[in-house]
């Protein structure tokens, strides 16, 4: 039996060695992107002009007030807390519980199955009432894992 010849015909074929250097041109190229990248994000990251502001004494507003919770159920009943009201009851009950403050957060929630019109009703007469901090409650859905 014969040994097989190389393309040149001289003797047995070799095999390559793999090269034992490094090729630094595909490092260096992705590192320059990466240093672009960054070059560009940076100053998006930093939010706003330096500002030296003034120093005050005084509280925050309504740092350590608790908001009042405005509910509708699914039957229309309004519940102010824990209390169920009536709807002319609501601005008098709103106002004692906020001790006449019209800044103090009033948290409108309303169930699921009743009609918008309805919560923005209620909505509408708690801010007609003086209140300026009004929002709509949501519960957040379940988070879908993979």
């Amino acid at each position: 039996m014969g040994m097989s010849a190389g393309p040149s015909g001289r003797g047995p074929r070799r095999r390559s060695r793999p090269q034992a250097e490094i090729n630094v041109t595909p490092l260096v190229d992705v590192m320059l992107v990466l240093l672009i990248i960054f070059m560009v994000t940076s100053p998006m990251m930093t939010s706003g002009v330096n500002v030296d502001l003034p120093k005050t004494d005084a509280k925050p507003v309504n740092a350590d007030t608790k908001p009042i919770t405005v509910s509708i159920k699914a039957d229309g009943t309004l519940w102010l807390g824990d209390n169920q009201v009536t709807a002319d009851q609501l601005i008098d009950q709103l106002k004692a519980a906020s001790s006449n403050d019209p800044d103090h957060r009033i948290f409108v929630r309303g169930d699921a199955h009743i009609d918008y019109g309805k919560v923005m009703q209620v909505m509408g007469q708690v801010t007609a009432g003086g209140f300026t901090h009004v929002a709509l409650l949501a519960q957040q859905p379940p988070a879908t894992g993979p």
